[in-house]
């Protein structure tokens, strides 16, 4: 059974309520972490940024090539690493004072990250297989949030019982390499679109040639 058709209009439409959701708890997450000094937390808020700027470029890059889809897509493979590189800055900045951050806020904080990203994932699992690799972007960056926000909620917990700023600090450096893994894919997706249109196109893929 295939796939019902999704228009330019509905992909525009989505992406753009995504991008809406994304901004809007990114500012809510940002403040949260400052108030409370939350590592993993601040490189959480920094993924609803990411998630944005990725959203506001898939409706830029509609009606472009497949050639230049599969460029914009390796661009958003780098953007996924910002927030890691923001996780590991502040991980490393809180080493001398690792004091804990409030429990009870992180919580309650990435419990509704939780209901924003799972919102915006269902959204997107919709429309990714009709927006090239820069949908299945932001399907992914969505899809790692929920992973990301159910983390934060069991380290809030071991938090409160060790009352130890460790596990927060742990925790953002393992948010650097869910992204890291995430860019990585969404890499080899957008390589995989440009050979494909290169093809399309009658060049020749680049292969290793025979020497024979």
């Amino acid at each position: 059974m295939t796939e019902p058709a999704i228009s330019t209009r509905q992909l525009r439409r989505t992406v753009l309520v995504v991008a809406g959701l994304n901004l809007t708890y990114f500012f809510v997450e940002a403040a949260v972490a400052l108030a409370i000094g939350s590592v993993s937390l601040f490189a959480d808020s920094v993924d609803f940024l990411e998630d944005t700027a990725i959203n506001l470029l898939i409706v830029l890059a509609l009606g472009l090539s497949a050639h230049r889809q599969a460029v914009m897509g390796k661009a958003m493979a780098v953007i996924i690493l910002v927030p890691a590189a923001a996780a590991l800055w502040q991980a490393v900045a809180k080493f001398a004072d690792p004091a804990p951050p409030d429990p009870l806020s992180l919580a309650l904080t990435a419990g509704g990250a939780i209901v924003v990203n799972s919102a915006c994932a269902l959204l997107l699992a919709r429309v990714r297989a009709h927006g090239s690799s820069m949908s299945h972007a932001a399907y992914l960056a969505a899809r790692n949030d929920v992973i990301a926000n159910a983390l934060i909620i069991a380290m809030a917990g071991v938090t409160a019982w060790t009352l130890s700023g460790w596990p927060d600090i742990v925790l953002g450096v393992v948010l650097v390499f869910l992204n890291g893994a995430a860019a990585k894919e969404v890499w080899e997706v957008a390589e995989e679109e440009r050979l494909a249109a290169k093809t399309l196109a009658g060049d020749e893929v680049d292969e290793p040639r025979d020497p024979a």
